[in-house]
């Protein structure tokens, strides 16, 4: 997986803004509007590092905005926002990310879709921006007036967070240092021939620039808190038993283990895999891994088991619900399970599209008592954690 770098432009004044303090810093239900987009960067599990670029004269204010957020560096800015983004990229090259993405301090309900959007389109494209299509009629004015109408076909609001390639961006910045005549860092990646993607953003991801900016804020922000109200968790357990039979190899979380025998089923008999859907299964009141798939059905002689897991994530999505967290336990006393836990992790994460950090899996032995103490075969057994709005649940 790439390194993914955040850096946070947060060095202006805000002018516009009319506070004694600068807008990053001013209370939004709360806590400083730049502690948000912090949080959101800190909490998203693939950004590796986040750098903070800020006003020499502001470290106490950065501190009391990053406090208990986790481990945030910062650097000193410059006279522009473009001078303060090269600064903060030219303090990133120790660690190097593969990618960094550039957001404005004073945006601060960024969302996590919008993060992962952006990250997504990085993979086809030197650059990705977040933005949102113009929809509001244009018109070009002439001394208060007037004087054309302009088609809005194509045109849209550019947003942040803004992601590129590090070294691309890094030498954009370097070749176009000294001009100041660029609004944001996509004119200048383009100017330096990278091509960038448009993603959509999110239409709360709204700038802070003056006073009612932050009221806006402030009312979104609330009624933000009052839709997570109307989230419900669910959980769901999974068991599953598959005997040994002859063969030469086990398949467990979707990895092939070698061993001096195979598990017996109408699949590839992956308890891990037939427990994990079993759980997330139960935690959305699905019925069971037999009732989507059933062992009499010669489709599934044979099959991969990660298409039911598949198939129950699928299930999740429809309820417009997501996978909060999955514990799977194998218990045998061979093969070892020790060497290949963290292939596990990554098959299922990769099969689930999830964080691996939301994947736990684990083993144990029974000392030699019952069937998996003889060695006769192997079971698992899991949990599922499910966030669902309630409005879905009957």
């Amino acid at each position: 997986m790439p390194k993914i770098a955040a850096l946070i432009v947060a060095a202006g004044r805000g002018s516009r803004f009319g506070e004694a303090l600068p807008k990053q810093y001013v209370p939004l239900a709360g806590r400083p509007v730049l502690s948000h987009c912090l949080s959101t960067f800190d909490e998203h599990p693939e950004i590796d590092q986040i750098c903070v670029v800020i006003h020499p004269n502001d470290q106490s204010l950065f501190e009391e905005a990053a406090q208990g957020i986790g481990e945030i560096t910062w650097t000193p800015g410059g006279q522009s926002r473009q001078e303060s983004v090269r600064l903060g990229l030219e303090s990133l090259s120790e660690t190097a990310p593969d990618l960094v993405l550039i957001h404005d301090g004073a945006r601060p309900l960024l969302d996590r879709e919008t993060i992962d959007r952006v990250i997504s389109a990085l993979a086809d494209s030197p650059g990705a921006i977040a933005a949102t299509p113009l929809s509001d009629s244009l018109k070009r004015e002439e001394n208060g007036r007037v004087a054309e109408s302009v088609p809005r076909q194509g045109l849209w609001r550019a947003q942040t967070p803004q992601g590129f390639r590090y070294p691309d961006i890094l030498a954009a910045h370097r070749g176009l240092a000294g001009r100041d005549d660029f609004t944001d860092d996509a004119a200048i990646a383009t100017a330096a021939g990278s091509a960038v993607a448009l993603v959509p953003g999110g239409a709360a991801n709204i700038k802070i620039t003056q006073s009612a900016d932050l009221a806006m804020a402030e009312r979104i922000k609330g009624l933000q808190e009052m839709g997570s109200q109307n989230t419900e968790y669910r959980s769901g357990l999974g068991f599953d038993v598959h005997r040994f039979e002859s063969g030469d190899r086990v398949t467990l979380c979707g990895i092939a283990v070698p061993h001096d025998a195979k598990l017996k089923g109408h699949s590839d008999a992956d308890v891990g895999l037939h427990a994990l859907t079993d759980a997330i299964l139960g935690a959305i009141g699905a019925g069971d891994i037999g009732d989507h798939f059933p062992p009499s059905d010669p489709r599934w002689a044979g099959a991969d088991s990660a298409r039911f897991l598949a198939h129950a994530k699928e299930l999740v999505t429809e309820r417009n619900g997501r996978i909060v967290n999955l514990d799977v336990t194998l218990i045998c006393e061979r093969p070892k399970i020790g060497p290949h836990k963290s292939a596990m992790v990554e098959r299922i994460a990769q099969i689930l599209d999830l964080a691996p950090e939301r994947i736990s899996v684990k083993a144990t032995t029974t000392e030699e008592l019952g069937f998996t103490g003889r060695r006769e075969g192997i079971a698992a057994q899991a949990t599922a954690t499910i966030e669902l709005p309630k409005e879905t649940i009957i």
